[in-house]
């Protein structure tokens, strides 16, 4: 167990940030099966959606300093040029 004043606030800080960091992590991998799962079912409008959706979602996690500007970046990328394969055949 921590004895300094600060070692104890450093825990509970880190226990915050765990808590928090887990349901941010948790959302973007549910907002990406979204997309994914609208794909495979072949529903383009529902895929644009939850495009939207996720694309709106990740820019927002990284003003909040989740995930950085280029992963968000990517992830949108990858999920749009299967969204887009969609729509193109």
């Amino acid at each position: 167990m921590a004895h300094h004043k600060s070692a104890i606030k450093r825990i509970r800080q880190n226990e915050k940030r765990r808590i928090r960091n887990r349901y941010y992590k948790t959302r973007i991998k549910n907002l990406t099966k979204a997309v994914i799962a609208a794909v495979e079912a072949g529903d383009a409008d529902k895929a644009a959606e939850a495009m939207k959706k996720a694309n709106r979602e990740l820019h927002k996690f990284v003003s909040k300093g989740v995930i950085k500007k280029n992963t968000a970046s990517r992830k949108v990328s990858r999920l749009q040029a299967k969204v887009n394969a969609l729509s193109a055949a």
